[in-house]
């Protein structure tokens, strides 16, 4: 399923277009200030994020500037009431794919949507390799190696990597990663999770003295270097 970040402050709007979007089979999560977008973002993987201009305690054009510096391929939807040249251009300078003006009818928005995902999906890297630092993931055959020295990891270890490394520099939460590897959306009240981090660290970071994989005490965990 698409996951769709919705960052809009109006209720009735935001109810709009989740409302819709839900019913087309996309799952969309929704954030009413520019802050808690940037949590929401940070915190989760999103294929699309839709955001409005105008919000309350960081604004849209900031917003995904920031969103932008941490993950350049995640596609952006701007939407705004403000349609001059200007503002128009200040969204796109920002890193928004595309800017669509309120008011707009549901069917246009769709269609945009739909196209910055074909955009997206054609765009995406052929030689399924995962490259983060000295550390290299070969999607197709499932090997991992690091500075040239192959890395054996079980099945689950493996799954464990290319999430963190589809998603460098964001924290991931314990309960996100649970989801993702294990396909449960509920707490099995194990560290589960934590086991099989420090299994992955041991593999990946032993004898190696630049550490990749970060606790973030109370958060979770995430992929960046020192």
């Amino acid at each position: 399923m698409i996951n769709i970040l919705l960052v809009e402050d109006e209720d009735k709007v935001s109810a709009f277009i989740q409302k819709g979007l839900i019913e087309h089979q996309y799952a969309v999560e929704v954030a009413r200030d520019g802050v808690a977008g940037l949590t929401s973002f940070l915190q989760n993987t999103y294929d699309l994020i839709i955001l409005d201009v105008m919000l309350p305690l960081l604004n849209g054009i900031e917003l995904c500037r920031q969103i932008r510096q941490q993950q350049p391929q995640v596609a952006i939807l701007m939407l705004s009431a403000l349609g001059t040249i200007d503002d128009k251009v200040n969204g796109l300078h920002a890193g928004a794919d595309d800017y669509l003006l309120k008011p707009f009818h549901f069917n246009e928005l769709l269609a945009r949507i739909e196209a910055l995902l074909r955009r997206r999906k054609t765009t995406e890297p052929l030689n399924h390799t995962l490259v983060f630092s000295d550390l290299k993931l070969n999607t197709a055959n499932k090997t991992a190696e690091r500075a040239g020295q192959n890395i054996a990891l079980t099945a689950k270890e493996y799954v464990l990597l290319e999430l963190f490394m589809q998603n460098p520099n964001r924290l991931l939460s314990r309960e996100y990663i649970l989801e993702k590897v294990w396909g449960l959306n509920f707490d099995t009240g194990t560290n589960m999770v934590d086991v099989y981090v420090n299994y992955l660290r041991n593999k990946v970071q032993k004898n190696f003295d630049k550490k990749l994989i970060h606790t973030v005490i109370g958060m979770g965990y995430i992929l960046k270097e020192q």
